[in-house]
């Protein structure tokens, strides 16, 4: 269990389902209780499965002035927008997804540099792109569990969730935690100072290794077992209620 005693310099904070309430709107309450943090000094670092392209129109009023990270790690971006890491996902692993996503009927997305594919797929130019991720999402129990345990004997990809009907994958070793510690290294102190705030398995390696991890009210059963501490849901200020409590 988390104590107030932790000296928490960075406050990292997933997006959908968070930061962000079912009407992907910030509340006010959040963005005071985001500022209050800021101006005490706290370095705030969203930390999302979304690109910069879904992720900048969301946030251009927060005055955000830390670290961006986004594709659930697979970018961190510095205080002036510059890319400083890029880590990308093989483009046979997906061309092999493609094909599960075609053999299985499935909904699927990606994320390529500079590009989020939903309703069109490349699928004919699939090697001439940079890939950071790629998305199912299944309705279907059996499927989703056949797709993971297909995917999960590769033993070369990070496959995760942002939802409970979906699956996220990106390159083996590309998780929110390994951003967040980079950022902390370059910022001069550990994954100790930080409290990570999520709801979805894109965020349990980092809520486990933060030193205070709050699942949100809505959170997935699993996440809320990982955390320290369980906040209110996204529709309640959730976000605000774990910085008032733990940092200000």
């Amino acid at each position: 269990m988390a104590t107030k005693a932790k000296n928490i310099k960075l406050i990292a904070i997933d997006m959908d389902g968070t930061l962000l309430n079912k009407d992907h709107q910030i509340s006010s309450e959040n963005r005071k209780v985001i500022k209050a943090a800021q101006d005490q000094g706290i370095h705030v670092v969203i930390s999302t499965g979304r690109t910069r392209m879904t992720l900048d129109p969301l946030i251009e009023n927060l005055s955000l002035n830390s670290y961006l990270i986004t594709v659930n790690g697979s970018e961190i971006w510095n205080d002036s927008l510059e890319l400083i890491e890029r880590k990308t996902l093989d483009s046979d692993l997906v061309e092999y997804m493609w094909r599960l996503k075609e053999k299985h009927r499935t909904y699927c997305w990606a994320a390529s540099v500079g590009n989020v594919w939903r309703e069109s797929f490349p699928a004919e130019d699939i090697h001439s792109h940079e890939w950071m991720k790629f998305g199912f999402d299944i309705e279907d129990d059996t499927i989703r569990e056949r797709i993971y345990e297909d995917l999960s004997k590769l033993g070369m990809l990070e496959i995760t969730n942002s939802s409970p009907t979906n699956l996220e994958i990106n390159a083996i070793g590309v998780n929110k935690a390994k951003a967040v510690e980079l950022v902390c290294h370059k910022l001069g102190f550990t994954l100790e100072n930080v409290m990570a705030i999520g709801d979805s398995l894109n965020d349990i390696a980092m809520i486990q290794e933060a030193g205070i991890g709050v699942a949100m009210g809505n959170a997935q059963d699993l996440v809320k077992e990982a955390a320290d501490w369980i906040s209110t849901s996204h529709e309640e200020d959730g976000v605000a209620k774990a910085i008032k409590t733990w940092c200000l």
